[in-house]
């Protein structure tokens, strides 16, 4: 498959990226920094800024399908340069005419208990707050989408470097935790449930979860 990966070398962009690859897709990575990615077989490092609609239509134009790992957790307005990146994204998508969104969301915005998202617990950390906001806004911008084909994959509470064990659990709404009560996945595992999900749809216009 052609798939744009927006983010490519960040932490969740980068499992994605190498995941995508192993199964034998041919990338287009966006990135701002494409002199980071070391060359391989089916990547094409490309530069590219949320900030520029036109050129971004461009350079997503003839792909099967985006997966965007799009977050502001670099930037001084973290929540602003989020809401105005995926905007951005979802309009060069749709002007680009492709046909699929897969987007990295958030855990914050998953239930702990009915009617209660993790964002809104008192034990949220601080340092997270605005690009777990971020996730959720963005959930609620795919939400209202009319047009596209759109699929948000949520981490678990704890995301981390561990190994591609495939052996994990989908969830929808809810997040997931293991007998312990704990709430993690790793990080090859996350991209294997999203490469998962673009090669067997099975979540379209839905949010899903993933963890242990």
């Amino acid at each position: 498959m052609k798939l744009a990966l927006i983010g490519a070398s960040g932490f969740i962009g980068s499992a994605l990226l190498n995941e995508a690859l192993a199964r034998g897709h041919a990338v287009t990575a966006l990135v701002t920094r494409p002199e980071r990615l070391s060359p391989q077989q089916r990547l094409t490092p490309v530069k590219a800024d949320v900030r520029d609609p036109a050129g971004l239509v461009a350079q997503l134009r003839g792909h099967e399908a985006v997966i965007s790992a799009f977050s502001g957790h670099a930037q001084p307005d973290v929540l602003g340069y989020y809401e105005r990146g995926v905007e951005a994204i979802l309009t060069a998508i749709k002007a680009a005419g492709v046909p699929r969104l897969l987007m990295v969301g958030g855990a914050g915005a998953l239930e702990v208990a009915p009617g209660i998202q993790l964002l809104d617990t008192p034990e949220f950390p601080a340092e997270y707050r605005a690009t777990a906001e971020g996730a959720r806004r963005a959930l609620a911008m795919l939400r209202a989408e009319p047009e596209l084909d759109w699929t948000m994959l949520a981490p678990s509470a704890l995301i981390a470097p561990g190994e591609r064990t495939g052996d994990f659990r989908l969830g929808e709404d809810r997040l997931l935790v293991d007998a312990n009560g704990d709430s993690h996945v790793s990080v090859e595992d996350y991209a294997v449930a999203m490469i998962d999900e673009l090669e067997r749809p099975a979540h379209s216009r839905r949010r899903f979860t993933v963890g242990y």
